[in-house]
């Protein structure tokens, strides 16, 4: 099992429960297979860099989750296909990043940053 991070950006024309539905849909896809969602956060509706499909804005959400290699090209099927997802982007995350992420998440902070003087 790796470690994985999901981004989607959805059209931001679907409402505040279709947008909800969507969520869950892949995470039951991830728990369905294997995996195990370690968090999700929906970012909300964002300005995007350049328009897709003549849209300037998108609904964004990232989910960070545990499963099987094999099981990502399923969930890219599962996105391509899916009407309301605009883009999609996968990052694979090691160890440090998965540690960062948690710590980022309690609210501790990183003993990288400089005191200020």
């Amino acid at each position: 099992m790796s470690n994985y991070e999901l981004m989607v950006i959805f059209t931001p024309v679907l409402s505040e429960e279709d947008y909800k539905s969507a969520q869950k849909k892949y995470e039951k896809l991830v728990t369905d297979n294997g995996g195990v969602v370690m968090h999700t956060k929906p970012w909300g509706l964002k300005s995007l860099a350049y328009p897709i499909a003549k849209k300037t804005t998108g609904l964004y959400w990232v989910m960070e989750y545990s499963a099987p290699t094999s099981f990502n090209e399923k969930l890219k099927i599962q996105l391509l296909r899916d009407e309301n997802a605009m883009r999609h982007m996968f990052t694979v995350l090691d160890k440090y990043a998965v540690e960062y992420n948690a710590k980022k998440r309690s609210g501790v902070h990183s003993s990288t940053t400089k005191a200020e003087a």
